[in-house]
C-alpha cells in the first residue's frame, strides 16, 4: 500500500530524448525531407498562381486572375506554415511543460 502512495505523489521528470527509440534518426530525416518537399510544392504553387494571375490580368479575364491570385497567396501561406511549424510545435511544447 505504501508503494501506491509513493507512486501517486511522485512527479515524473520526462524530457524528449533523440536517442530514446531506435529509428528516430530515420524519422527525423523523413520529417526534414517532408518539409523540403512541402516547400518545393509551395514554391511551385506560388509560381503557377503568379503566372496565371499575370496572364489572366493581361487578357482581362478577372475570374482567372482572381483564381491565380488566390493560388499564389495559398502557396505563400503554405510556405509560411511550413517554416513556422517547428517554432509552433516548440512553443506549444514549452507551454505544455508548464502545466502542473
Amino acid at each position: 500500500m505504501s508503494n501506491l502512495l509513493f507512486l501517486a505523489g511522485a512527479t515524473p521528470n520526462i524530457s524528449p530524448n533523440s536517442g530514446g527509440l531506435p529509428g528516430l534518426d530515420i524519422l527525423s530525416g523523413f520529417a526534414s525531407g517532408a518539409e523540403f518537399g512541402a516547400l518545393i510544392l509551395a514554391i511551385i504553387g506560388t509560381l503557377v498562381g503568379a503566372a496565371i494571375w499575370a496572364v489572366a490580368s493581361h487578357s482581362h479575364n478577372s475570374h482567372h486572375a482572381h483564381a491565380g491570385r488566390a493560388a499564389m497567396l495559398v502557396g505563400a501561406f503554405a510556405a509560411l506554415a511550413v517554416g513556422a511549424a517547428p517554432g509552433i510545435v516548440s512553443f506549444f511544447f514549452g507551454k505544455g511543460t508548464g502545466v502542473h
